[in-house]
């Protein structure tokens, strides 16, 4: 292993919580010289946010913004890639996605469309619905950042949002997010490595390991989150390493990537 794309909720973190050996985790990676994300499908926090989140969890390490990828900048990175001169697009979601999208150069418009964005917002309502399925009997192209229908603290996600205006249009979005390959691959060129010198870490047989599978990735399933061990024989799939928690994949990560500290300049 020379990289890591490690998930965030279920690994890491569990709501508001901090996992046990998380802490221990995001302070080993950050003092080894190895590439790492820290990945999450959800759109709605920032680098900064989740950084905020992690001290909040008590976890107090201090780890560069740099050091998080979302499925918001995932996203604003595909539409940057698609669009050519094609920039308008209708955003439901909250700053961190509309951030993303402006750092893309796209310009944000709720009368004329290309795309409509779906990610995730608390004000979710009745003319964001309206206004998204109208655009995209229009033509606009639909996109959302994820597919997962809850989120921490079992909060209405993306999907769950998308279906209403699916009902209406009769599409489904385009989903970024995880376990679409795209993010993997994504997360991939932001760290300059290669998928076979990379593993992915979650606790989600139905997204985080299927899409490390379809990306060539290695996987690591963790059982502090959504996927339970008395599951598993039902998927036509499988993990490369099955752990219970942060702690034991700690254990794991010291035999196979003993820590490399970067060397002092000077």
């Amino acid at each position: 292993m020379k990289a890591l794309l490690c998930d965030i909720d279920g690994v890491v973190l569990q709501d508001e919580r901090a996992l046990p050996g998380a802490r221990e985790l995001v302070a080993r990676l950050v003092a080894g010289s190895m590439p790492f994300l820290f990945l999450t499908n959800y759109p709605s926090q920032t680098p900064a946010d989740l950084s905020d989140r992690f001290r909040g969890a008590g976890i107090d390490v201090e780890v560069p913004l740099k050091h998080f990828y979302t499925s918001a900048i995932a996203t604003a990175e595909f539409l940057n890639d698609q669009a050519g001169e094609r920039r308008k697009a209708y955003v439901v979601g909250e700053g961190a996605l509309v951030h993303a999208l402006y750092q893309a150069g796209f310009t944000l418009s709720d009368t004329e469309a290309d795309y409509v964005v779906l990610g995730e917002t608390r004000s979710f309502n009745f003319d964001m619905i309206r206004r998204a399925a109208y655009l995209i009997q229009k033509g606009a192209r639909f996109v959302a950042t994820n597919p997962d229908v809850a989120g921490p603290e079992g909060r209405p996600s993306c999907g769950a949002l998308a279906a209403p205006i699916e009902r209406m249009t009769g599409q489904q979005p385009f989903y970024v997010g995880k376990p679409n390959a795209f993010m993997m691959r994504a997360a991939l060129r932001y760290l300059q490595v290669h998928s076979e010198e990379t593993w992915i870490v979650g606790d989600n047989m139905e997204t985080d390991i299927i899409a490390g599978i379809q990306s060539g990735l290695e996987t690591v399933l963790v059982l502090s989150g959504v996927s339970r061990k008395e599951e598993l024989p039902r998927y036509p799939y499988r993990p490369h390493h099955v752990v219970a928690d942060a702690v034991a994949f700690l254990e794991l990560l010291e035999k196979v990537a003993p820590l490399s500290v970067p060397q002092a300049r000077g």
